[in-house]
């Protein structure tokens, strides 16, 4: 019995790993949309919401994924232009990835966009924005 057991999971896991990539690729023909939620002015957070968003990018294709990272309470510190964060979100946005900041942290904290890192957009509320885009079927991660 367990030698019995023992060749399925081999068999099973032989399959995954065969069909894994195949089943890969074959969601990147597809476009896919994904909004990261940043709540914490933690560098560290914000790095790993970059990186991921990058991630996704160069594993799906730059044209196969729409990308946002959307910030508000804390989070929004590292959209200033003191950010540690601020050359990484440069890079990003270039790429094509969307950062946007809660018109409603901003307004409850005294921010224009002025203090903005250039390039960052804002959305009235945050947490608007994303159930906005989960009712649309947009990916939620939260950083």
């Amino acid at each position: 019995m367990l030698r019995f057991l023992a060749k399925v999971a081999g068999v099973a896991l032989a399959f995954a790993l065969i069909s894994g990539p195949a089943a890969l690729a074959a969601d990147t023909a597809k476009k896919h949309h994904v909004i990261f939620h940043v709540t914490d002015s933690d560098p560290v957070k914000w790095n790993q919401a970059l990186n991921n968003a990058g991630n996704l990018q160069r594993a799906l294709g730059k044209d196969n994924v729409e990308i946002e990272i959307v910030a508000n309470g804390p989070g929004l510190d590292m959209m200033k232009f003191e950010s540690p964060a601020a050359n990484r979100m440069k890079d990003a946005m270039g790429g094509g990835i969307s950062i946007l900041a809660c018109g409603a942290t901003m307004k409850g904290a005294n921010l224009t966009e002025k203090d903005l890192f250039p390039g960052v957009k804002v959305v009235p509320g945050g947490v608007v924005q994303i159930m906005v885009r989960q009712e649309a079927g947009w990916t939620y991660i939260k950083i």
